[in-house]
């Protein structure tokens, strides 16, 4: 697995399926540094995927983390003063070590502080894949005129972040996905467009940091364009939301979805388009 993407929609569903498998098998385990409020939901989620989380966030320890670590996912959604130094260490340790990095810059244009800080951790960064909504990717890609971010939830639909997207992925030389009604998993070769998850998805607190976190677990495992974990993020909330009366219950079903997710729901349920080249 690398980090480019596969050239027919029917490679694509292969990948997220191999990917899956190779997560359950290897458990890798996964550092996050991440905010106050998703702690437990992404630790969850990493769990019902078949990962390992540590919500690491001292620098005391962080050298021997990145040592045997699969990845390092940083998140910035409770940001100050002390979190900056502590991420930015832990990067320079992820690149020590050659793991991935996964950026979350939440609420990304919302402020100085976000703005700034995700774009010095994208720099930093020498293996990176950024996960943001919408208004967080045109914001960290620059394209003010375009974005319109306000706290941390998109004020923009997917498909407007798709040219900040491609500009990311050739200015940090990175992978982009963009969360939204559809998904876009941005790379030098192309993008995958994905239409799975639900309306109500949006309704549950840290629906998109725990598709960050997952991120994290398939990058561990040699998927680093982030097509698998937002393939499997999108099936596992469709199914979720099935069954759920709400939000709350939503996100109980989501844990069960995911843990229970399969080869033959993913070829059943996968709604993708592979699109080769930068005007695919």
């Amino acid at each position: 697995m690398n980090s480019g993407i596969p050239k027919t929609n029917t490679d694509a569903v292969n990948t997220v399926i191999s990917a899956l498998n190779a997560v359950r098998e290897a458990k890798p385990l996964v550092v996050n540094i991440t905010n106050y409020v998703v702690m437990n939901n992404t630790a969850n989620a990493l769990l019902a995927v078949g990962a390992s989380p540590i919500m690491a966030h001292s620098t005391q320890e962080m050298t021997e983390m990145m040592s045997f670590a699969g990845a390092l996912v940083v998140n910035i959604g409770t940001l100050d003063s002390v979190w900056v130094p502590r991420m930015l260490f832990a990067v320079e340790h992820a690149n020590a070590n050659n793991k991935i990095v996964v950026l979350d810059p939440v609420g990304c244009g919302a402020s100085r502080l976000r703005t700034e800080t995700s774009r010095q951790i994208a720099h930093l960064a020498d293996a990176l894949i950024v996960r943001g909504n919408a208004s967080e990717i045109i914001a960290l890609a620059g394209i003010q005129h375009q974005g319109n971010t306000k706290g941390v939830d998109a004020q923009d639909s997917s498909d407007k972040a798709l040219d900040a997207a491609k500009y990311l992925v050739e200015t940090y030389r990175c992978q982009v996905v963009v969360s939204g009604e559809t998904d876009y998993v941005v790379t030098r070769d192309g993008h995958i467009t994905l239409n799975n998850g639900h309306q109500m998805m949006p309704f549950v607190t840290g629906m998109g940091c725990s598709l960050s976190a997952l991120t994290g677990a398939f990058a561990a495992v040699g998927e680093k364009s982030g097509l698998a974990a937002a393939a499997v993020m999108g099936v596992a909330g469709e199914m979720a939301a099935e069954k759920a009366s709400g939000p709350g219950s939503l996100q109980m079903h989501l844990l069960d979805a995911l843990y229970q997710l399969d080869e033959e729901t993913l070829k059943q349920r996968l709604r993708l388009t592979v699109n080769i080249g930068s005007e695919g």
